[in-house]
């Protein structure tokens, strides 16, 4: 994986950095493992506080 901190900013037109984190069983998941997929990504904001 990179060494991206936590909160820096990602490049426009430029790939994501690799990350990991645990699905819902724990297991690990990264952001390679969708490269190549056709995918959705659903972002749930707590409010406009």
């Amino acid at each position: 994986m990179g060494t991206q901190r936590a909160g820096s900013k990602v490049q426009l037109n430029q790939p994501a950095p690799d990350f990991a984190l645990p699905d819902l069983n724990g297991q690990m998941v990264r952001l390679s493992d969708f490269r190549g997929r056709q995918h959705v990504v659903l972002v749930f904001n707590r409010g406009f506080t």
